[in-house]
């Protein structure tokens, strides 16, 4: 079995291959040059696996291709998949994710956009309607942005439950709902925001990422903007994680695909400063769910070392051994074969990278 590494950048997206057990690579690419990719999405329920990519051409503006043959053709519809009707008055900007539902819905496909907004398509990614009630929230209003816009950047479907879903933005924080969509409550109790008046308010916080665990889906963990968090209730409640590791600024945050309690984080210094801590390349991991962190740095980048990892530029495989995955700011992508126990380079000079997404196929 092949697997496939998608690499979006800031001037297209690039797709590496390895069928020799991620020892070594080929890349290809750059597809849809001169756009900016900012999610890829592989879904994998179908018989042959359907790659999903964020297109954003400043010419044409923001559309959704897709690709049955892992990138050897395209997809590209001749009207805007993802729009906004036109009483909210809104305009999309980009899609900020992509989610494949549980396998009790195989054609449901969700995206999160800027403006903070999730669309729900029914026929495995082609078309997508807004979900009215998230948009229509009374707190919308009051919704801010983050340095990267205002967007909802993490979706997780529940993977058992077909009527539950998170998602989180920057700003914003965290919204649950437990009716299939129907309505949709904040949950942030414990994730503080320093940057505002109130520093633990109902929402508001600039919340980085969410990842769930891989086998207790009502475990999930936050990067935040300065906070590292965890739940054991279904995102009622976080408590910090952050103790053991360098500093609390970052943005990916990684679950391990079959193994529980084991998470992956690149912290930086802080907001103002956004350079990897001591300037050294590492990926910090914990085994217990966040409760102690290590370093990750065998055959990474010797110091000093400034470039950085957003926060969908971080992700593991479903292999076993895991394989970990992440791209950074100048252009580089590195992966560990063995969960991060080691690093090989995959690419350089690549473009910015702002997305990267793994799958055995």
């Amino acid at each position: 079995m092949a697997t496939l590494l998608a690499i979006g950048t800031g001037k297209g997206l690039f797709l590496a291959t390895s069928d020799d057990g991620r020892r070594s690579w080929r890349v290809d690419g750059p597809h849809f040059p001169m756009t900016a990719i900012y999610a890829v999405g592989i879904d994998r329920r179908r018989a042959a696996p359907r790659v999903l990519a964020s297109v954003t051409s400043s010419h044409f503006g923001p559309s959704v291709a897709t690709s049955d043959d892992l990138g050897r053709s395209w997809q590209e519809p001749d009207y805007a998949p993802v729009a906004f009707p036109e009483d909210t008055g809104a305009t999309l900007t980009r899609v900020w994710q992509f989610a494949p539902a549980s396998a009790a819905e195989p054609d449901v496909v969700y995206a999160g956009t800027q403006p903070s907004a999730l669309f729900r398509s029914v026929d495995g990614g082609a078309t997508y309607e807004l979900i009215r009630e998230l948009w229509d929230h009374p707190h919308r209003e009051q919704w801010g942005a983050g340095f990267g816009g205002q967007a909802i950047h993490t979706v997780l479907p529940h993977p058992d439950d077909p009527a539950r879903m998170l998602v989180a933005m920057s700003t914003g924080g965290v919204y649950r709902t437990a009716d299939a969509g129907h309505s949709w409550a904040p949950s942030n109790t414990g994730i503080r925001a320093y940057f505002l008046p109130d520093e633990w308010p109902e929402f508001g916080q600039c919340v980085h990422k969410v990842a769930r665990d891989a086998t207790d889906p009502d475990r999930l963990y936050a990067q935040n903007h300065h906070g590292v968090y965890r739940s054991d209730d279904s995102g009622s409640s976080w408590s910090s994680i952050a103790d053991g590791l360098p500093s609390d600024f970052g943005f990916p945050m990684v679950a391990h695909p079959s193994r529980a309690g084991v998470i992956y984080n690149f912290p930086l210094v802080r907001d103002g400063e956004r350079f990897p801590v001591d300037r050294r390349c590492r990926v910090f991991r914990s085994a217990d769910a966040g409760k102690s962190w290590e370093p990750l740095a065998e055959g990474l980048p010797t110091e000093p070392y400034y470039p950085s990892v957003l926060r969908d530029a971080m992700c593991a495989d479903g292999a076993d051994p895991a394989g970990v995955y992440f791209g950074t700011r100048s252009g580089e992508v590195y992966a560990s074969r063995d969960e991060g126990d080691s690093w090989s380079q995959v690419a350089a000079h690549l473009p910015d990278v702002l997305c990267v997404r793994a799958a055995e196929v």
